[in-house]
């Protein structure tokens, strides 16, 4: 398992599904092409980027390069590292077709693969920041009713309205993202000043 403290960005939910057996920490998709118009997603990755730094993991065709060039655009000057997987032709198993170019995207990378290209651009593990600190959990979203309850959404939105996040967040992203930016003491202080 590979511990990041900086969040991989990465194209759809395939490939998060790939990583989520090899990587303790945040990965986020741009859903695509679909990064270009999300200027909430684009304003997450600004701040991840500026707070964190980001690990960018695209495919290896045209289009993970416009991707990849696009969030280096947006996040500007900000720490970004870019993971780069080889050029390696075939087709993903659950798809019908190969891609247009033919290679294999992150998703059909195999995992001694993809680890040597976070060896390679130097992520290959970090040390955690603070080992005794008290995380956010789905548990605590329960308990302050920002989740499981009729009017957990409008809670969820304020929430994130006040730690200016993307509102269209989901529940299980959300706890990672908490994590990402504020300590459960700020997320209880936060709780408390939005108590419907």
């Amino acid at each position: 398992m590979i511990r990041l403290s900086m969040p991989v960005i990465v194209e759809g939910k395939y490939d998060i599904i790939k990583l989520s057996n090899m990587i303790d920490g945040l990965v986020i998709k741009t859903d695509g092409f679909g990064i270009f118009k999300d200027k909430e997603k684009q304003q997450l990755l600004r701040r991840l980027a500026k707070e964190k730094g980001i690990i960018v993991l695209t495919d290896s065709d045209s289009a993970g390069f416009m991707i990849r060039n696009f969030i280096s655009s947006v996040v500007q000057n900000e720490k970004i590292i870019n993971v780069y997987i080889p050029d390696v032709y075939g087709k993903e198993k659950r798809k019908a077709e190969g891609g247009k170019e033919g290679k294999l995207g992150v998703e059909g990378m195999s995992e001694a693969v993809l680890e040597d290209a976070f060896r390679k651009a130097g992520v290959l593990s970090e040390k955690s920041e603070n080992t005794e600190r008290r995380l956010i959990t789905n548990t605590d979203l329960f308990e302050w009713g920002f989740s499981g309850r009729p009017d957990s959404k409008a809670k969820r939105k304020l929430l994130l309205k006040k730690l200016a996040l993307p509102e269209r967040m989901s529940t299980s992203s959300l706890v990672k993202i908490l994590n990402t930016f504020v300590s459960y003491e700020e997320f209880i202080t936060t709780a408390k000043e939005i108590e419907l």
